[in-house]
């Protein structure tokens, strides 16, 4: 079997290379794009839960509800600055309700986290917008500590248990 060449076959692919990363080089880097973009936003969301995590199981070891809301509350402000995502607007709310609950019973402590972001810090600079991300989390309390349902004073005791340590 012999193979023939034919000269203008050849002539009609020059160019053909060219062409075709032209029009693939710009999908590529599409798909590049939105990869990156996914990662940035899979990292928001999840610092945000971890800030929800990190504010529950601060609250968690307080001795009282009211030190446990403001411990809460600073440990998951920090989490995400430690993590350096960049919130519009952060809000840290403590359910301190299981403060409440009898010595011997379980309580968890729970808490969410609501922080907006900016596209341009979690897409691509310049890139006008915001969305709200929501992060949740809960920690146990042990189950036999003594509790404190109010406000303490500086010795860290209720005015109304003020004999229970």
């Amino acid at each position: 079997m012999i193979i023939s060449c034919d000269r203008n076959t050849l002539r009609d692919e020059r160019g053909a290379a060219a062409v075709e990363l032209t029009l693939l080089v710009p999908a590529l880097l599409l798909m590049l794009g939105l990869l990156v973009v996914g990662g940035r936003l899979w990292f928001a969301r999840t610092t945000v839960n971890e800030a929800a995590q990190t504010a529950a199981r601060a609250a968690s070891l307080a001795r009282s509800a009211g030190a446990a809301a403001g411990v809460g509350r600073d440990a998951g402000a920090q989490s995400l600055t430690t993590a350096g995502l960049h919130c519009r607007s952060t809000s840290v709310l403590i359910n301190t309700a299981a403060f409440e609950v009898p010595v011997g019973t379980p309580a968890t402590v729970t808490s969410t986290v609501l922080c907006t972001v900016s596209f341009s810090d979690v897409l691509l600079p310049g890139w006008p917008g915001s969305m709200e991300l929501t992060g949740s989390g809960s920690a146990a309390l042990d189950t036999y500590r003594a509790r404190v349902s109010g406000f303490t004073n500086s010795e860290g005791l209720s005015s109304t248990n003020s004999g229970v340590r």
